[in-house]
């Protein structure tokens, strides 16, 4: 596999206009998996803010907690690291983000439960 992977890639490097050759041979750019690995999380980001639509008692909390601590730690991770990479940065702040504000959500909601059974008692 890493010899078609770098016919590939060599292929592809005739064809990248001198201006991008700096992102192109960048430590952590699109010829490392630094680069691809956060391309795919955006998948995350995206499922987190489609399950904003979803009702509240449908989220999970220990899920969501487990998401939103791992975003948080991982955008951490990535300044540290070297080389540094900012957009596995960008893509874990935003899981993070996302997966806080459905956290909110959530308890939100189980407060709410907790009142109701306040008032009828």
């Amino acid at each position: 596999m890493s010899i078609i992977y770098r016919k590939t890639i060599g292929m592809v490097e005739k064809v990248i206009p001198k201006k991008c050759l700096p992102f192109w041979n960048h430590p952590a750019g699109p010829k490392t998996v630094f680069f691809w690995a956060p391309s795919f999380k955006w998948g995350l980001v995206i499922a987190g803010i489609s399950d904003l639509t979803r009702p509240a008692d449908k989220l999970s909390m220990p899920q969501t907690i487990a998401l939103a601590s791992s975003g948080f730690i991982w955008s951490r991770y990535s300044l540290i690291i070297i080389p540094k990479n900012v957009y596995l940065f960008s893509v874990n702040l935003f899981v993070g983000v996302t997966q806080l504000y459905q956290l909110a959500r959530a308890f939100r909601y189980h407060q709410s439960l907790k009142d109701k059974d306040a008032k009828t008692t």
